[in-house]
């Protein structure tokens, strides 16, 4: 009961909250919403099935592209939603595939090679992306009559879509499937000497988090209202990574606040001027250097040394 409660009280917070903010800091809360759902998605290919990926920042790209591309032609951001999800998930399958052979650091390239590719498709494909030039007007959706065009009414379509694929990720972990990925990240041969198909999870966990991704690339689009190949450089992909790293890889609280870290912290660090970049990175090195398991690890930490 106490999960429960503790839960509603942050959800009741993050509603209430934007209505002190200035419209940056909403833009910054919604910015953590969207950015959390893309690290929900590598933390259950990194986290739970054990599956190193460097090209989330791609599937996020080609989620923004979708819903661009769409909704500047007058489709409604539904529709794109349908099309980034299913390209995504097609996408994210089909590189799954070298998993099945490679492992550890060789399939980080592998992945890292992707993202490179959907990258340059991005930058040099004028002729679909704008290149260089970027797309730009992307609106904001009409749902139900309502108008999502002001920062903050679009903030909580953010946070709506983020409760939904929580509850999602949630009951997906708690399930057999999420069983299934846990014992594939343990040990794959011990997995597949128990009965679990190695093959089929090993590419629904790509699937899956390639799609959680397009979803995320789909809401950050009509965010910024403007897109460009750079922010779906490899850069990016790091960032996500290091956002599950952070807050905790394989535990499900652990992307919301390796996301609030990443977004919101060096927000708060700009009173140090030009010294804000470096007291970030100091903070993370630390963490990762006395506790490796992350934000969610301090306390596993702490009880193990007062066990001792």
């Amino acid at each position: 009961m106490r999960r429960e409660t503790v839960l509603a009280l942050v959800l009741a917070v993050l509603s209430v909250a934007p209505f002190a903010l200035k419209p940056y800091g909403i833009y910054l809360l919604s910015l953590w919403a969207v950015m959390t759902i893309a690290a929900i998605g590598l933390n259950l290919t990194l986290g739970y099935a054990g599956q190193v990926s460097l090209a989330q920042a791609a599937f996020v790209g080609i989620g923004a592209y979708s819903a661009a591309l769409m909704t500047t032609h007058g489709w409604p951001l539904g529709a794109a939603l349908v099309v980034a999800v299913a390209l995504c998930f097609a996408l994210g399958w089909l590189l799954g595939y070298p998993a099945l052979r490679v492992a550890h650091h060789y399939l980080a390239f592998v992945t890292l090679s992707f993202g490179t590719l959907v990258f340059l498709v991005f930058r040099n494909e004028e002729w679909l992306t704008r290149g260089v030039y970027g797309i730009s007007g992307i609106p904001r959706p009409v749902l139900f009559g309502w108008s999502t065009r002001a920062a903050l009414d679009f903030y909580f379509v953010c946070l709506a879509a983020l409760v939904l694929v929580a509850a999602g990720t949630w009951w997906l972990v708690r399930s057999p499937w999420g069983r299934a990925f846990t014992a594939l990240r343990e040990n794959p041969v011990r997995a597949s000497s128990i009965g679990i198909d190695v093959r089929r999870y090993t590419l629904m966990a790509f699937a899956i988090g390639s799609a959680l991704g397009g979803i995320a690339g789909v809401l950050y689009a009509p965010l910024v209202q403007f897109i460009e190949p750079g922010a779906f450089a490899l850069g990016l992909s790091f960032n996500l990574l290091l956002m599950v790293i952070v807050g905790g890889s394989g535990r499900f609280l652990g992307p919301f606040l390796g996301a609030a870290v990443s977004v919101l912290l060096p927000e708060w660090l700009r009173f140090s001027e030009g010294l804000y970049l470096m007291l970030y990175a100091l903070f993370v090195m630390a963490l990762l250097a006395f506790c490796p398991a992350g934000l969610l690890g301090l306390k596993d930490l702490f009880l193990r040394k007062k066990l001792r």
